[in-house]
């Protein structure tokens, strides 16, 4: 007796997920190949060799450095790392691919795939980095969070809590980015109500702020005065643009006039020992000063910023409109490396055809809006403006929430424009647009006015930053 062939249909069903299975294993594997063992910047050496050590300071991630010490025992070098945050993400990825699949929403799931090979994102995430690390633990936790029944999955919540409290601990600013997710992790019967909602969101926020100092503390990790590095920046933003003298007392002569030659606004460099263009002004003499006054580094930087608020003002607006890549003309920094630092290892990253054509990409869509961390800032805040109306809000607002208000904590603490900083703000934007294009193709709901609304934020950001771009 023969067995029926199975109907064109049911064919079709199953070729799909295979089919979107195959391209992510392959674009998963690619990627790792092409940056194999992973590439070892200024801040992965440092680190690999805390935690090699075991001795930490807390310039960088004392967390991430015990993560890696442990992560030795399986093997050495970046490669351990390389294959964590590379597997956080692309299992990410495949969970909310996965989960578009079982809701019979194919449109979502192809378009979820397709938005995974994006080159800068592919790109960034080749270099062993705390950025990247915490971006790919939070897309593992939206896709956990998609998976989360209503009332149950207690499992999933658990494993989304501890992603969470781990990715507050690598970076200081990663509160925005974490607390609209934990709340969202959370069932919704804690958060329903305004009030109980404003307790769970302190409780939140307490425990994600405490993470990275507890961590700290618990690893014994020596105090290094990284937190100076954004009071050296403030103090020369603020001198140059009152044209009053804002530092401490250093022995250094004319220090506006001085400063008036180091200040750049995308970046503190050159007030650090690292800088090929070291200043006069340095970081250690400054940290001496301040100590020798037995004065506090954040008073003082108070003191500035309420004396000259317009010159404050002028500062951080010109650093974040360069770190967003908003109103600029040259080129900031490029959208990825593909080379590593110097060090003692001997670990580098061996040229190859996949490396070059991935970096080639990423450089060229950097000069595109999809370079533009400004642009998916404005994304996100137009799929906020429709979310309320669509299914699947209960992931669309706390993903475009964390990826907004990620990027705009960048406005008053950031000392450098690299674009890894918006990794998480491009990669969070782009999932939540995606679950919300999705949604107003497969239900509408959504008035034509709301959608113009909606549009807006990106299309005028998008125009001035071309036109600026252009002129």
């Amino acid at each position: 007796m023969s067995v029926p062939a199975p109907a064109p249909r049911d064919l079709s069903r199953r070729a799909l997920p295979a089919l979107l299975a195959g391209i992510l294993l392959l674009a998963a594997i690619l990627q790792a190949a092409a940056f194999w063992p992973g590439i070892m910047t200024w801040d992965a050496v440092r680190q690999y060799g805390e935690a090699l050590t075991g001795h930490y300071d807390d310039w960088h991630p004392p967390a991430m450095d015990w993560l890696w010490r442990q992560l030795t025992r399986f093997h050495d070098g970046p490669m351990p790392m390389l294959v964590l945050q590379v597997g956080l993400f692309w299992a990410g990825i495949a969970g909310l691919v996965g989960w578009a699949l079982r809701q019979g929403r194919r449109g979502l799931a192809i378009w979820l795939t397709l938005g995974a090979l994006l080159p800068i994102p592919l790109a960034l995430m080749g270099a062993v980095l705390k950025d990247c690390l915490m971006a790919g633990a939070l897309v593992a936790v939206v896709a956990l969070l998609a998976w989360m029944p209503e009332r149950r999955g207690w499992g999933l919540r658990i494993a989304a809590l501890v992603l969470l409290v781990g990715s507050a601990t690598l970076r200081f600013n990663a509160l925005p980015a974490c607390l609209p997710l934990m709340i969202a992790v959370l069932p919704t019967s804690w958060w329903s109500g305004r009030w109980r909602f404003a307790g769970v969101a302190l409780v939140c926020a307490v425990v994600l702020a405490a993470a990275l100092p507890v961590a700290n503390r618990l690893l014994r990790a020596e105090p290094s005065g990284v937190g100076l590095s954004l009071v050296i920046f403030d103090l020369a933003g603020i001198t140059y643009h009152s044209g009053v003298d804002t530092f401490p007392d250093i022995d250094v002569q004319n220090r506006v006039a001085v400063n008036a030659k180091c200040y750049t606004p995308v970046q503190w460099d050159h007030y650090a020992w690292w800088s090929p263009q070291a200043c006069p002004i340095q970081f250690e003499d400054i940290g001496d000063a301040f100590t020798d006054a037995q004065e506090s580094p954040y008073r003082h930087w108070l003191g500035a910023v309420v004396a000259h608020p317009f010159a404050y003002a002028a500062h951080r607006l010109a650093h974040f409109n360069i770190n967003m890549r908003f109103l600029v003309h040259d080129e900031v920094e490029q959208a990825a490396q593909i080379e590593g630092a110097p060090n003692d290892w001997g670990y580098k990253v061996v040229h190859n055809p996949l490396l070059d054509g991935l970096y080639w990409l990423a450089l060229w869509t950097g000069r595109t809006p999809l370079g533009w961390p400004i642009c998916w800032m404005a994304l996100a805040l137009g799929t906020l403006i429709v979310a309320p109306s669509l299914p699947s809000r209960r992931i669309i607002v706390p993903v475009a929430l964390s990826a907004l208000l990620y990027g705009l904590g960048y406005l008053p603490a950031s000392v450098a424009a690299e674009l890894r900083y918006n990794l998480w703000t491009m990669l969070g934007a782009m999932i939540a647009a995606l679950f919300a294009v999705a949604d107003l193709r497969e239900s509408g709901g959504v008035s034509a006015r709301r959608l113009w609304i909606a549009a807006a934020p990106l299309v005028v950001v998008t125009a001035l930053c071309v036109i600026w771009r252009l002129t």
